[in-house]
């Protein structure tokens, strides 16, 4: 055979027959996924829902919905945060554009194109595609419902905090600090004749003074209002959101998710999600009663327990340490008998239960959504936009557990962990074969030669002498 040369310039064919092209046998795992959505009539649902949006038989047909909701779920999929990103993978692998419904010879949406899809549609539209998703879990037995295990994370802001001004004056950060120099009598350029601090002496400055802390009240991002400045999980302070789950403890399936603004306390969040999760239940089909909420101390506040036991929830949520006791004269009825119920509750062993099967599904559900599935960082600005992307990306994660219980992977890399799983069981089993077949040299008492012997047999004959030697005889003796 003679050695291909590469050629550094080949002149392309004008036309080229279909079955000349070279296609892609397609993802294992989104031929399935493929199938799965096929079956439950998604791209027809998704069109009925999106039509009122569009106007009837004016200008080109828009890119079908169905591939709008699939390229935001590939970006969970493949762990990817931006819409270019996404774009340009779908545009790259053959696999993604069967998965897509795309031929070779049609382009791929471009990263705008989701942009003025989004702005097009609605969040209830995308909620309802959300409720959708349910509704596939519900049939395929996977949603419960009875007990809700609720928490919260923080997603960083496309927003940086040195863009951050005052919302009086509209002073930036640099302007702020060379005022605070001024007033030390330091010079900050303001007067004829005085000399401009440099940035160096402005972060100079700025980095001893004592007290650097700001707040919500006075400081906001011009580019992104909805963002709140907080502190991360990793000690960071960044302007941020806070995305909340309610998880079926069950089922591990997210039944509501919601991203709030991040100063916002968790306990005035809970009344709400457990609302959402039971419209979202209702609307999936399943019982909406939620029975049981689950929650850390970060929830525990009075008048959230007893708004649940207003509503026959049962709570555990466990207390922060004080160092004083309650006092209940002048509180509301009904306040004490919640929170000492709920104290009752969470110190029994179903309640130290519930809280460990929350501590793993919660931050399992958040790990797969944020940190594997590229929502830790948020390249959207406005609340109402970033939850209509938070929520394709969660339905997508409900995808992926029931992509898990039907062929037994939830991920597409998953296959490969899969891959090296059985070749590790097969050198397993090819290596105890090894063992038990190979010959060994004993020595026995009739021959003073050695004799190669199996083994496997030397096992079973040891085995079998030890059998005997147990073995108790017929005479008692």
């Amino acid at each position: 055979m003679a050695l291909g040369r590469h050629q550094d310039s080949k002149q392309q064919d004008l036309w080229i027959a279909t079955h000349k092209i070279a296609r892609s046998p397609g993802h294992p795992f989104y031929v399935a996924l493929n199938g799965l959505l096929g079956r439950a009539g998604f791209d027809r649902f998704v069109e009925e829902l999106c039509e009122p949006y569009y106007a009837d038989g004016i200008g080109r047909p828009s890119i079908p919905p169905g591939i709008y909701f699939r390229m935001l779920m590939v970006g969970y999929f493949e762990g990817i945060d931006s819409q270019r990103g996404i774009a340009w993978r779908c545009a790259d692998s053959l696999s993604l554009r069967g998965f897509l419904g795309l031929g070779l010879d049609e382009a791929t949406p471009d990263h705008s194109s989701l942009t003025r899809i989004r702005q097009r549609l609605p969040l209830e539209a995308h909620l309802e595609a959300f409720q959708f998703v349910l509704r596939m879990m519900a049939e395929g037995g996977l949603l419960s419902g009875k007990t809700l295990g609720v928490d919260a994370t923080t997603l960083e802001a496309n927003a940086a905090m040195k863009s951050i001004v005052r919302k009086e004056t509209g002073q930036d950060w640099s302007e702020y600090v060379k005022g605070l120099m001024a007033e030390e009598g330091l010079p900050a350029g303001r007067e004829e004749g005085e000399k401009e601090p440099t940035e160096q002496d402005v972060r100079n400055f700025d980095r001893r003074r004592p007290s650097k802390k700001v707040s919500n009240r006075e400081w906001e991002s011009p580019s992104d209002p909805d963002a709140r400045i907080t502190k991360m999980k990793d000690g960071r302070t960044r302007l941020a959101y806070k995305a909340v789950h309610a998880i079926d403890l069950d089922s591990a399936v997210v039944v509501a998710a919601r991203v709030e603004m991040a100063d916002r306390g968790d306990a005035d969040t809970l009344i709400g999600q457990v609302e959402q999760a039971e419209d979202n239940l209702f609307e999936a089909g399943s019982e909406p009663e939620v029975k049981e909420v689950v929650a850390d101390k970060g929830y525990h506040k009075a008048e959230v327990l007893a708004a649940c036991a207003g509503r026959q929830t049962r709570t555990y949520i466990p207390e922060r340490k004080v160092g004083r006791r309650r006092r209940w004269a002048g509180k509301p009825a009904g306040w004490q008998e919640a929170v000492y119920g709920n104290r009752r509750r969470v110190r029994g062993e179903r309640g130290r239960e519930l809280q460990r099967r929350r501590s793993e599904v919660v931050e399992r559900s958040f790990a797969h959504v944020c940190e594997t599935g590229g929502a830790r960082r948020m390249w959207l600005r406005g609340l109402a936009k970033i939850n209509k992307r938070y929520l394709v990306q969660v339905a997508a994660h409900n995808l992926g557990l029931l992509m898990r219980k039907v062929y037994g992977f939830g991920k597409p890399k998953a296959l490969q962990g899969l891959a090296a799983v059985l070749l590790r069981v097969l050198c397993f089993v090819r290596s105890l074969l090894e063992a038990i077949l190979r010959p060994v040299r004993v020595t026995r008492p009739d021959c003073p030669a050695p004799v190669l012997v199996r083994a496997g047999q030397l096992i079973r004959n040891h085995r079998l002498a030890m059998a005997l030697q147990n073995t108790p005889s017929s005479t008692a003796c």
